[in-house]
């Protein structure tokens, strides 16, 4: 059997939690099958038994578009350039609106089954707009009919399975749950510090940690707005980097900018992404890691905190509520959101508040931070392994072929 999978993200080329889930799924797939991934970039190599090449994206091509939307059509322009070679796949395998055109055409054009991951949703997006202009209506459309075409959709939590069923008219049987997992062999606890050295980070003082991109979906704003309200005397340490828009760059500048005027000094925003090592030195040392996403599919950034035996506050929202359990592994808070776009919380300065009441129990108690660690460290081991997700995802396959 060979499969080909489809997607914007591969290393060296990871930014998201989808680009994370393909590197280590296409790895573990490699063992029990051929494994072929055509994604944007210039990566050309075969590397334990993974054939990889990249596809050039935003050539110029749309530069006399307006910008919003050449995004869009680079997006477009790049599928059909996957394209360019034979696919000789007994199956196709998407992730993300960004890769789900050339699924669809391969499954037209060649007549092989297509699979559907959902890392996330458009309908659940709304603030794209903001991003893509019109190019979020293309986006909906293309995953839309990815859905509507696929031979089966892989659901990363049951939460996932329950928004694709509220948002999409699709034969629940179609959709199977199959957990995003966690390389624990590589995310694992490290007294390295060389990485808090180089950004000032005190390994010494309680550290309360954020890790992702400047999206308005991860919520850091509110992490942002929470910082008056958590121990003077611990570090928030914001490695945030990727902004979508100039927009929510220069929301989060303003926040900043904000916290720092009152005089707290306990604020480090670190404004690039980290490499993986960096980020593993930051999860291993920080006292608590706080997502505070207003829409997780899954939340991979959580399980890489838990594996790196750090306790984890979260929104209770999307997978979330399935990979951190509620007073062991670390806390969920509540999230009110309206109902509808953006989707934003009712009372922001609430869900800040109740964000820091939760971590200020974390910092509070290192009894109950340890013993939370010891938890995520453990579930994260015993539940979210590769090996168990690349013979779900393989039984999956067989069943398509059959």
């Amino acid at each position: 059997m060979k499969v080909l999978l489809f997607t914007r993200e591969y290393p060296p080329h990871v930014y998201g939690g989808a680009g994370v889930h393909v590197e280590y799924l296409s790895a573990e797939l490699a063992k029990l099958m051929d494994v072929e991934v055509r994604c944007f970039g210039d990566q050309d190599a075969t590397s334990e038994g993974v054939r990889v090449k990249g596809y050039p994206f935003g050539k110029g091509s749309f530069a006399r578009v307006d910008a919003k939307l050449s995004g869009a059509l680079d997006t477009f322009e790049t599928n059909l350039a996957t394209l360019t070679a034979r696919v000789d796949a007994d199956l196709v395998h998407v992730h993300t609106w960004y890769a789900h055109l050339s699924g669809i055409l391969s499954k037209i054009l060649y007549g092989v089954p297509l699979v559907h991951t959902v890392h996330s949703l458009e309908p659940l997006r709304p603030w794209k707009r903001e991003q893509l202009g019109g190019g979020y209506d293309m986006s909906s459309w293309i995953e839309r009919t990815s859905l509507d075409m696929a031979d089966a959709v892989i659901a990363v939590s049951q939460g996932t399975k329950d928004d694709i069923l509220e948002h999409f008219d699709i034969d629940p049987a179609k959709i199977t749950v199959i957990y995003n997992g966690i390389n624990v062999e590589q995310y694992r606890q490290t007294g390295d510090t060389t990485a808090l050295q180089k950004y000032g980070v005190d390994p010494g003082k309680p550290i309360v940690l954020f890790v992702g991109r400047i999206t308005r979906q991860k919520g850091i704003v509110h992490l942002v707005n929470a910082v008056k309200y958590i121990n003077r005397d611990a570090q928030v340490v914001l490695c945030a980097g990727a902004p979508d828009t100039k927009e929510i760059l220069a929301e989060m500048e303003t926040a900043v900018s904000r916290v720092r005027q009152t005089g707290l000094d306990n604020l480090i925003w670190i404004q690039e992404m980290l490499t993986k090592e960096e980020a593993i030195q930051m999860y291993s040392h920080a006292t608590v890691f706080c997502c505070p996403s207003i829409y997780e599919p899954f939340g991979i950034i959580n399980l890489e905190a838990m594996a790196c035996h750090t306790a984890v506050v979260a929104s209770a929202v999307g997978g979330i509520k399935e990979v951190v359990i509620d007073g062991v592994t670390g806390y969920q808070v509540p999230l009110e959101q309206l109902k509808v776009a953006p989707f934003e919380p009712v009372n922001p300065d609430v869900f800040s508040r109740d964000l820091a009441t939760a971590i200020n129990k974390v910092l509070d108690d290192p009894k109950l931070a340890e013993s939370m660690a010891t938890a995520g460290q453990k579930r994260a081991h015993e539940v979210f392994g590769w090996p168990s997700i690349g013979q779900q995802t393989k039984r999956l396959y067989e069943s398509l072929l059959k």
